[in-house]
């Protein structure tokens, strides 16, 4: 027996255990400074999940590997997000609201083939700087979307019905010809993202790619023309 040790001491030690540290220790509070580096932790951890999931998709992943690349530890990977599947979902939630800005800005008062020649604009350019993040999205989407069919439902629909409300609009005060607000969005984004997502086919008919500032000029333009044509009230 240790010096200072009694049998009753040790029967209370043993029927009331210390509190772990976690419920020991008192909440710190969220300061600005601390939101930030929280802020900026996720976002190292999505920005390593979306250069990691685009080359290896989500099952070919490890996080340990997301971890890595982050700079962080696993521990503390696990303390922004639960699972790998939730850094995953993450990634494709925040290139789904970052795609779908320039969708937004369209509205009822605004010039609507300005309006659309505006928005053809920034999705070729957002083609252009983020094609890892739309052939990403464009893999879940093929896979049927397993894990973000939810905000699909959700999230995507609303804006896409509350945008169709706006080209309706358009159609009936005589600034837009008569077309299916639904299939027009489709068209958009089905010719802005071809030049991500279908990238290595377009390098290998022309050589040529969204790399150089030419040839989204030129993407730019031809898209704008075929689409906007076919839009202007008769």
């Amino acid at each position: 027996m240790s010096q200072g040790t009694t049998p009753s001491s040790r029967a209370a030690h043993s029927a009331d255990p210390a509190p772990s540290p976690r419920a020991a220790a008192p909440a710190r509070p969220k300061t600005p400074h601390r939101l930030r580096r929280i802020a900026e932790k996720r976002g190292a951890i999505l920005d390593a999940g979306l250069a990691l999931f685009s080359r290896q998709g989500l099952h070919g992943t490890t996080v340990e590997q997301i971890a890595r690349a982050a700079a962080v530890s696993k521990t503390n990977l696990f303390y922004y997000f639960a699972s790998k599947e939730e850094v995953y979902v993450g990634v494709l939630s925040r290139l789904l609201d970052e795609w779908l800005d320039p969708l937004r800005a369209l509205e009822v008062e605004s010039d609507p083939i300005e309006g659309i020649r505006a928005y053809i604009a920034r999705k070729i350019r957002f083609s252009r700087t983020h094609p890892e993040a739309s052939r990403l999205f464009c893999l879940e989407v093929v896979q049927g979307a397993p894990l973000l069919r939810p905000e699909l439902e959700t999230t995507l629909r609303q804006l896409v019905e509350a945008k169709a409300g706006v080209i309706r609009g358009w159609i009936a005060a005589g600034k837009l010809a008569p077309v299916d607000p639904h299939h027009l969005i489709f068209a958009l984004w089905a010719t802005t993202q071809h030049y991500a997502d279908f990238a290595p086919q377009i390098d290998a008919l022309l050589g040529r790619g969204l790399d150089e500032e030419a040839f989204v000029e030129e993407a730019t333009h031809n898209v704008q023309r075929l689409l906007l044509d076919g839009l202007r009230p008769r």
